[in-house]
């Protein structure tokens, strides 16, 4: 099961519950996204040749994050490009849900581990701006 979720035919988010099943790679982002999220499932004896990646110079102008929910229960609050409250997504153990734009914020329901990755250098206070939310959060 995924779940997309967007505004006003942006991309907000991808979220993949632990359940998801697909046969070979299947890709959720498009090819110019600056992070690529795919699931990938194989049968045994399956070998992935051994190889490495080309360095190559990119430009990223956002930061989208993946968190994988390693234990817990976690509410994230979905916010748009104008601080606009979208939508709720609630994440269980193993789920994954790539933030791709907009705003967002988290709510432990439970205790949580969640391990994240999103492109670097960290920036420090300069990688992110606090929001005033203009419509309410549930």
């Amino acid at each position: 099961m995924t779940e997309i979720v967007d505004s006003e035919g942006k991309l907000v988010a991808i979220v993949i519950a632990s359940e998801y099943k697909n046969n070979g790679i299947e890709f959720f982002t498009p090819g110019d996204f600056s992070q690529q999220l795919a699931c990938m499932c194989h049968p045994k004896d399956k070998i992935i040749p051994p190889h490495k990646h080309k360095i190559h110079t990119r430009q990223v102008h956002l930061t989208q994050e993946v968190l994988l929910l390693r234990s817990g229960k976690v509410k994230t609050d979905l916010y748009d490009e104008d601080d606009s409250y979208i939508a709720s997504v609630v994440l269980n153990t193993g789920d994954v849900i790539m933030l791709v734009s907009g705003g967002h914020s988290f709510t432990m329901l439970e205790p949580s581990e969640l391990i994240e990755v999103k492109q670097g250098p960290y920036m420090g206070d300069l990688d992110k701006v606090s929001l005033t939310p203009k419509k309410g959060s549930v």
